[in-house]
């Protein structure tokens, strides 16, 4: 039944699959029948991750997805299911604590992200509703609903434009928050609907929508609109993207409009595009995951050999079972499998700390507070919208310094996007200038010396071309009326382009005085104003690369204007025409313009009515409606008579040379998209420093391919031919290669789009399937490439903190006895080294900001991820295990003396595992401080404080005999310890040898450092 009323109301054509009906004001189209209520979603944001009730579980899940997190796990449920030599606690309240402050950060910002949401589900809209504003929250916007808008409002949900204040029914866009575009972007209520602009009248309509299902593309939409009345049938208008409003763009130089909610919520375009997004993890993790895995081997490779070497000395009787510790029955008829089973299990955990479970939450912590950095930085601060960096997630902070390829658009990003009209081409003949009158100003380029002008008549088309073919409209402030234009003229467009070629057209005496009912006005030289009807306008897009206008003369006369790239307009006209014109574009793209080629036609009013009735059709679809526009207006722009070119210029961003060399000397390879023809995007590449004068050009063009008569052999040609060259002149290393950039020929890419699509949509058949691997290698290789026409310190603290406790078990007869007491082992993660190296990781500069700027080479020092490379990881492990070797066997010689003490007693082995474990920390935190460069009170702080910490814990820990203990083996430990010179002694030496290799590198590198500086000096 539904169905059936359905397919009434949608104008007799049958609802397909993918699209949904949206009655407007959610009213009922007949009035024999009721409304069924449709179910869509809620006009509610979600941006954030969690929930109160899936928080926990969740957030749970997502950290034991990290090796370290699942690995502490499972060694804690080993030491509460198996008897090991350590308490659960030791592994349990480090894996607690860094779960906990990580999903107090992880919930923090989501918080955030929740508050932000509510701002926006919270905000108020007004609703057309019985005729009537009602005042709602934004969330309990529904499809269908007629929504209100005011001036510089954002839009709360995606709406079909019905009406606005204008009596043409448009109104102004910026979608600056969805794409970046600052521009005015004009769209248009159906002509059925304008006049519709109050609440009463709005509420009157009786019409249904039907369009796509909800997808992200911001710039496509097919729909259209059935508008049912009483006495007529209903009236089908086709909807586009030029009707759509999107939710976060805003409202501009116009009072309010009426709009029908299509798609709200998460099927918002907006929406859209952020959803489904995987987690994304940065280069640093991944390395640290790859070198957890690293030592994960090693710690089995430990409890391995420590079980081997336990049974193998346990195969003398004597010591498999001495007198003084007899097994039980139990443990004599325990299988042995199962004894070295459990064995190894328990040398794992022994073993376990080499894995740092608090190395992820100081990562986490260094990002999460580095995020008020970068909102802090005074450097990122705007003063014109008075706001600064805004740090929506810190996941991923550390990849700033990673960069390697730069993608840049070129129109908008290196040039202003502010479009200068300079000169323009009629029939060959050049004319440049201010004037009213285009006599004296015109000059003839390429063969022919003389200066002439063309045509009056053809002068005076050209320019009606340009007031008449483009999508401009005028800020209607003031009406302008009849022929009093003296005002100035406000123009607004979504292209910078059209305004310029109407500015341009201004200059010459051709003004545009907009849009009325339909009609275009248009003041001539002789201040007449000429009248044109528009009957179709054929937008431009990225495949045609050009736009028409079909207009209706006050004398009834049909034509077609074209305006495009030169590849897309000169294959449409008379071959006899392009030579003349193709010289002056050629010139001009030399120059750095923009250009463009204006072309006409006529149309007989028989065929225009084939092209109507084609194109209406075309817009009626909704399957396939793209493909069948273009069809139509492919067959529309044919034969079309060119009447010339114009050039404008798009000036350069201040600083755009400066930043792109600054970028090329860090080792940044740039690359810039656009769709200008290849010599103008080429000299603006020229001007903004992408190419350099000695840059040798590498050519993928149409043009250098055109030369074969099969293109796929020669492009396979051009790039053996490429490859070879570069692997000749460059090294196989990424890093060598950047440093080679500054030594050997630099080399830049040009590719245009069709060569492209050639490249990556090669046919099965050909015998160079292989273009992807080649052009890849290409482009790694090439300084620029112009697409035209389209915490490592802290792993190696905690292997020399658990080598000791290794090397401890030759000489306990592998009985898995701890070097450490449990508090220790706790606390040493948690408490005693965390602060410093977070500080460190905030704070440090090894090299100021100023020196940084100056010289951008320093940057390829630690792009590429070099701090965590196999070079220094290795370096860092062998000194790890360099000074946990120092620790253990310096300690283990200061006991070889029978007596540290004058009266005689002697030291036990937690005595022993204490002096070490104080070397250990001691060394490791001054380590940290020999490394830190730029001192602040922070620094000071957390160093000196972690050191004073430890020696306080210390004297508490063993002062006081605590209740809940079953033994107090640590009771008056360290400060019997310390009452010892000896102790002193050994603790100050050995700190100061294993320190002493950092100390040789620091002297070393500051010598040679003086020696460069003096060098320098002489030769200036």
């Amino acid at each position: 039944m539904f169905r059936r009323s359905l397919n009434r109301f949608c104008a007799g054509e049958e609802k397909r699959v993918g699209t949904r009906t949206v009655f407007v004001g959610n009213h009922s189209v007949s009035g024999t029948e009721a409304y069924v209520a449709q179910r869509f979603c809620d006009n509610r944001i979600v941006s954030s991750k969690y929930t109160l009730w899936n928080f926990l579980p969740k957030n749970l899940f997502e950290q034991f997805r990290r090796i370290a997190n699942f690995y502490f796990l499972i060694i804690f449920l080993v030491q509460v299911t198996v008897d090991t030599p350590t308490s659960p606690v030791t592994s349990g309240l480090p894996l607690f604590f860094v779960i906990t402050v990580t999903a107090i950060k992880q919930g923090y910002e989501d918080w955030l992200r929740h508050r932000a949401d509510n701002e926006v589900n919270k905000s108020t809209v007004y609703i057309i509703e019985n005729a009537k504003r009602v005042r709602k929250e934004s969330e309990k916007i529904k499809v269908g609903d007629v929504v209100e808008v005011q001036a510089d409002e954002t839009f709360p949900c995606d709406l079909i434009l019905l009406s606005s204040c204008t009596t043409d029914g448009t109104c102004y866009v910026t979608t600056a928050s969805l794409d970046g575009e600052s521009n005015c972007k004009i769209h248009y209520a159906v002509r059925d609907t304008i006049a519709l602009c109050t609440a009463e009248s709005i509420d009157t309509l009786r019409a249904a929508i039907e369009c796509e299902q909800p997808q992200p593309d911001l710039y496509k939409f097919v729909g259209r609109i059935n508008i049912y009345s009483n006495s007529l049938e209903a009236v089908a208008r086709s909807l586009g993207p030029e009707n759509l409003l999107l939710k976060g763009a805003t409202l501009k130089n116009t009072e309010k409009i009426y709009g029908v909610a299509v798609y709200t919520g998460m099927e918002t375009k907006m929406a859209l595009n952020y959803q489904g997004k995987s987690q994304k993890r940065s280069a640093v993790e991944k390395s640290i995951n790859a070198f957890l895995i690293v030592y994960l081997f090693i710690l089995l490779t430990k409890a391995a050999v420590c079980t081997t070497l336990k049974y193998v000395w346990q195969s003398t009787p004597y010591n498999d079972e001495p007198w003084y510790n007899q097994k039980t029955q139990k443990e004599r008829e325990t299988l042995k499998v199962l004894k070295m089973f459990t064995d190894f299990l328990s040398f794992m955990v022994l073993f376990n700390f080499i894995i740092p479970v608090s190395m992820y939450v100081t990562v986490e912590m260094q990002k999460f507070l580095g995020s008020f950095f970068i909102s802090w930085d005074k450097d990122f601060y705007d003063e014109e919208i008075n706001e600064g960096a805004l740090v929506n997630t810190s996941d991923l902070n550390e990849e700033l310094g990673q960069v390697d390829y730069v993608f840049t658009d070129k129109t908008g990003t290196l040039t202003e996007n502010s479009m200068e009209f300079i000169e323009c081409c009629i029939d060959g003949h050049k004319y440049k200038g201010v004037t009213q009158e285009v006599d004296g100003l015109s000059q003839t380029d390429g063969p022919l010396t003389y200066f002439d002008k063309a045509d009056k008549n053809r002068e005076e088309l050209f320019l009606r071309a340009l007031c008449l073919c483009h999508t401009v409209e005028i800020k209607t402030n003031d009406a302008v009326d009849g022929a009093t234009e003296s005002a100035e003229l406000t123009y607004i467009s979504s292209s910078p382009d059209e305004i310029a070629l109407v500015k341009g057209a201004k200059k010459y005496g051709f003004t545009f005085l907009g849009n009325r009912n339909g009609h275009m006005r248009v003041e001539n030289q002789r201040k007449e104003i000429e009248e044109y009807e528009l009957l179709h306008t054929l937008n431009f897009d990225a495949v045609r690369r050009r736009m028409s206008v079909i207009v209706k003369t006050q004398e009834g006369d049909i034509l077609l204007f074209c305006k495009g790239a030169d590849s897309a307009v000169f294959p449409r006209v008379q071959n006899h025409e392009i030579e003349l014109t193709k010289v002056h574009v050629e010139r001009n793209a030399m120059d750095g313009y923009r250009t463009l080629c204006v072309a006409f036609k006529e149309i007989a009013p028989d065929d225009y009515e084939r092209i109507n009735r084609q194109l209406i059709e075309a817009k009626m679809a909704l399957q396939d409606r793209e493909e069948k526009m273009e069809k139509v207006f492919d067959d529309i722009e044919t034969n079309m008579n060119l009447i010339g070119a114009t050039a404008v210029e798009d000036k350069l961003q201040d600083q755009a040379a400066e930043t792109i060399e600054a970028l090329h000397a860090a080792g940044l390879k740039v690359w810039v998209l656009t769709g200008d023809k290849m010599e103008t995007a080429k000299s603006t590449c020229y001007a903004c420093r992408l190419f350099q004068t000695n840059t040798e050009l590498l050519e993928l063009t149409t043009k250098t391919i055109e030369e074969s008569e099969r293109k796929e052999d020669r492009l396979h040609e051009l790039l053996i031919e490429y490859r070879k060259k570069l692997l000749h002149e460059f090294p196989k290393s990424t890093r060598s290669l950047k440093k080679a950039w500054t030594e050997h020929q630099e080399y830049g890419l040009i590719i245009d789009g069709s060569t492209l699509s050639l490249i990556l949509n090669s046919s099965q058949d050909s015998s160079s399937n292989n273009y992807k691997s080649i052009f890849l290698q290409i482009c790694m290789k090439c300084t620029a490439v112009l697409c035209c026409r389209m915490a490592p310190l802290q792993k190696a603290q905690n292997l020399c903190f658990i080598l000791p406790q290794f090397l401890y078990q030759f000489f306990c007869g592998f009985s898995q006895q701890p070097l450490y007491d449990a508090a220790y082992l706790t606390m040493y993660n948690i408490c005693f080294t965390s602060l410093p190296i977070l500080a460190y990781s905030l704070l440090e500069q090894h090299i100021n900001i100023d020196t940084l700027t100056s010289d951008p080479r320093l940057y390829m020092k630690i792009s590429g991820n070099a701090m965590l490379q196999l070079g220094p990881f290795l370096y860092w492990t062998f000194l790890a295990a360099f000074e946990g070797t120092v620790f253990f066997f310096g300690t283990y010689f200061l006991f070889q003396t029978a007596s540290l003490e004058e009266n005689g007693k002697v030291y036990g082995n937690w005595t022993f595992g204490t002096i070490v474990f104080t070397v250990l920390v001691f060394t490791v935190t001054l380590k940290l401080a020999l490394d830190t460069r730029f001192w602040t009170w922070i620094n000071h702080f957390v160093i000196w404080g972690s050191l004073a910490f430890y020696v306080f814990f210390s004297f508490f820990w063993g002062g006081i005999i605590w209740p809940f203990l079953k033994q107090q083996r640590m009771y008056f430990v360290f400060a019997q310890m310390l009452s010892s010179v000896s102790t002193w002694l050994a603790i100050i030496l050995l700190i100061f040898i294993s320190l002493f290799p950092e100390i040789l590198l620091i002297v070393l590198k500051n010598v040679r450092r003086r020696s460069a500086r003096k060098l320098i000096c002489s030769s200036v």
